[in-house]
């Protein structure tokens, strides 16, 4: 497995509420400089407060040899031409480091917050990853821009706005999936998949690679062209003590994924439907206090990987070892102590 991490290291999002460790983008340059001298591969960026490309270029320019990458940017907001030339940009700066995740984002945040209409997400982002891919050959092959689909139509690119061919023009293409369509879609035409943390070893077994491979056979690709990567739930801290706070904060995260319809069919398939339905009324309500009752110590463990510093590893390795390409891990690192308790943990985790 490859290690990656959000910044700040050992960042953990309690679902809507403000983190603990807030993102300062003024920051990130320097953070991104630690998370590759502790050794992780690569450092990520989600699309929350700051523009994620922006804070990736912040990165390149501080690191030399961790990979950075948007897990995720959002598609559909953007022109697949400008996404392309964002993503064309960082590779030049980072001289091939970078990787490009895509996530669709749900039916209200696409009508109420970017003002767009709203169509079915896999065909469209199997349109859009074709999209950026058509513009990137055109800028790289010195050929005329042509692509038409269901939802894209280019045929113009003149030299005021071609950047020409670059040293690393292999740009990686990871997209978020949860449900079937959009794994199959991945399975097609992507380089990557970026699951979701309340994805559990079960779904991923019973529902994530048999939908990747039906989609890689549907393009004739090879399954193992695509990496598989997980952002999993984790709570970890150097002793059982402060791991106990760490857990309040990741049942109530787990609560708030309980309570997203879009997130259901993960805890279906563990027999959980009811509970979810009970939690989405909770949110309903504004009973935000409440919500973590639901989630018990079962479903806790089966979701969330937990344990102290000296456990965390043998834990994740069990998990995901056998499954993953790249999992997200980190836990936080404020003085020199902590980056060598971060070293050795990475030290027992089984890296590819």
């Amino acid at each position: 497995m490859k290690i990656e991490s959000l910044l700040p290291l050992g960042k953990l999002d309690p679902g809507l509420r403000e983190p603990d460790t807030p993102l300062d983008v003024r920051d990130f340059a320097r953070l991104s400089k630690v998370a590759e001298d502790v050794g992780l591969d690569a450092v990520l960026v989600e699309e929350t407060k700051d523009d994620p490309f922006q804070m990736m270029a912040l990165g390149a320019t501080t690191t030399e040899r961790i990979q950075l990458g948007t897990s995720v940017a959002m598609a559909f907001p953007r022109s697949p031409t400008a996404t392309a030339m964002s993503a064309w940009s960082l590779a030049k700066l980072s001289e091939g480091r970078f990787m490009l995740g895509l996530g669709t984002q749900v039916r209200a945040h696409i009508q109420r917050r970017f003002g767009l209409v709203w169509h079915a997400p896999a065909p469209w982002m199997r349109d859009y990853i074709g999209a950026i891919r058509a513009v990137w050959r055109c800028w790289q092959d010195r050929t005329p821009l042509e692509f038409e689909s269901e939802h894209y139509t280019l045929n113009l690119m003149v030299p005021l706005f071609d950047p020409g061919p670059i040293d690393h023009p292999d740009i990686p293409i990871h997209v978020a999936v949860i449900g079937p369509n959009m794994t199959a879609m991945a399975g097609e035409c992507a380089d990557g998949i970026r699951l979701h943390p309340v994805v559990t070893t079960k779904y991923i077994d019973e529902e994530v690679l048999p939908n990747l491979a039906r989609g890689a056979a549907r393009a004739g690709r090879d399954v193992d062209e695509v990496e598989v990567c997980l952002k999993p739930l984790i709570g970890t801290a150097p002793d059982e003590a402060r791991l106990e706070q760490v857990i309040r904060t990741v049942r109530a995260r787990c609560a708030f994924y309980l309570s997203t319809p879009s997130y259901r069919r993960a805890f279906a398939i563990h027999g959980w439907e009811d509970r979810a339905r009970e939690a989405s009324e909770y949110s309903r309500a504004g009973r935000w206090e409440e919500m973590p009752d639901l989630v018990d110590d079962d479903m806790l463990h089966t979701i969330a990987t937990i344990g102290t510093y000296d456990q965390i590893a043998d834990k994740l390795n069990e998990r995901f070892a056998s499954r993953l390409d790249r999992v997200e891990f980190s836990v936080p690192v404020n003085s020199p102590e902590d980056a060598e308790a971060f070293r050795e943990i990475l030290g027992r985790l089984e890296r590819s």
